[in-house]
């Protein structure tokens, strides 16, 4: 399966670059998030490939739920998140992602984190994880095997670019993280799981799709996200809850605390 989920990122990713290139034409959600025709475009790539491959297991996509349309899930289904980081991509960065999870009994247990722009890709499935070069071809041409680091004597933190709260501010200050990164995406992640960063805390508003490909390679590469009641994150969707795929405050770890 992984395998076949590297294809349909990288396909997405071929597309959203497409657009990336041309300049893409902004409109808005209802919620007053922005969307372009390269969310919509690689989300369709996406949503292709898994219905020709995996037509047993439901899909929860991003644009897709925004219209309304999530399936009913029983154990198994998908997280697609067509284009992580729209901000970052509208604003010409290059920390924007496509990201695939494959979700077991509300853990997420296969993921893909593909970022385009800078040519890279990252995986995790089951206690292995990966980092995979892309070429300007859209192929894999190299990848090596990735692991959360120990706690160093000072730990990095990594924050949201674009929502960074005064909560975030006072976790930092009160855990002496005296160095910290702002990044854009699922990329903070994938920063944990290769060692590059220590913690992630995010006290603002997610959603599934935001975080289980991401999720998914920290926990193969060893670390850990945990809500606030220090349990590790579920993905589980409460159909009695109006704001059913939104996550809770959570804490993402490379070294998980003692």
């Amino acid at each position: 399966m992984l395998e076949s989920l590297i294809a349909a990122a990288l396909c997405a990713g071929r597309e959203i670059m497409a657009v990336h290139a041309a300049g893409p034409h902004v409109t808005y959600k209802n919620d007053c998030s922005p969307v372009t025709e390269a969310d919509q475009r690689a989300e369709d790539i996406i949503l292709s490939a898994l219905a020709r491959d995996y037509r047993d297991i439901p899909v929860v996509a991003e644009e897709a739920a925004t219209t309304g349309h999530v399936p009913e899930v029983d154990s198994d289904f998908f997280l697609v998140d067509p284009l992580d980081g729209t901000k970052e991509f509208i604003t010409g960065k290059q920390d924007f992602t496509v990201n695939i999870a494959l979700i077991r009994s509300g853990k997420p247990v296969i993921g893909v984190v593909y970022a385009p722009a800078l040519g890279v890709a990252w995986t995790g499935e089951g206690e292995r994880a990966r980092k995979l070069f892309i070429s300007g071809d859209f192929e894999p041409v190299s990848n090596h095997s990735i692991r959360c680091r120990a706690k160093p004597a000072l730990p990095v933190a990594v924050i949201s670019r674009s929502h960074c709260t005064p909560k975030t501010e006072a976790f930092v200050a009160d855990n002496g993280l005296i160095d910290s990164i702002s990044i854009g995406s699922s990329l903070k992640f994938c920063m944990l799981a290769e060692g590059a960063a220590d913690v992630y805390p995010r006290f603002s508003r997610t959603m599934m799709w935001d975080t289980a490909a991401g999720d998914a390679v920290l926990r193969a590469a060893g670390g850990i996200t945990l809500d606030m009641a220090g349990l590790p994150l579920r993905y589980e969707i409460d159909r009695s809850n109006d704001d059913m795929l939104a996550n809770p405050d959570f804490i993402a770890w490379g070294a998980p605390p003692r």
